[in-house]
């Protein structure tokens, strides 16, 4: 019985997640036509996020914690480095102006800390 109650918590609390990424998602394309998408993926144990152009349906940038490599113990430092390595990369290609997605994440944590990160990084949003 108790197994029953968790997997269709488990069911309903990943049906949710989703529904609100997709309307974020939704909203943001609407209203941010002329800018980039920014996304962010972030895990237990560590973050990734890219550039997006919605219009070809190509990713520009990303970094991840995972491909650098970062050896921290720290989530919110991995934040950081990944927001600093990306800000880099977006400046070199000459983008500064996008638009954040966070994924149904809420604006908390190290998806904060990411985000500041970027901004001290060049990139406005």
């Amino acid at each position: 019985m108790y197994l029953e109650k968790k997997v269709k918590r488990n069911k309903m609390t990943n049906i949710l997640y989703k529904k609100r990424a997709a309307r974020i998602r939704k909203k943001l394309k609407k209203i941010n036509t002329e800018r980039f998408r920014l996304t962010v993926f972030r895990s237990s144990r560590n973050i990734s996020a890219q550039i997006i152009d919605d219009k070809n349906n190509k990713t520009l940038v990303s970094a991840s914690s995972i491909k650098e490599k970062i050896t921290s113990k720290k989530k919110t430092d991995l934040s950081l480095h990944v927001a600093g390595i990306l800000a880099k990369r977006a400046l070199e290609k000459k983008i500064t102006k996008v638009y954040f997605d966070r994924s149904g994440y809420k604006y908390h944590g190290r998806i904060k800390i990411f985000a500041d990160a970027l901004r001290k990084g060049g990139l406005t949003f």
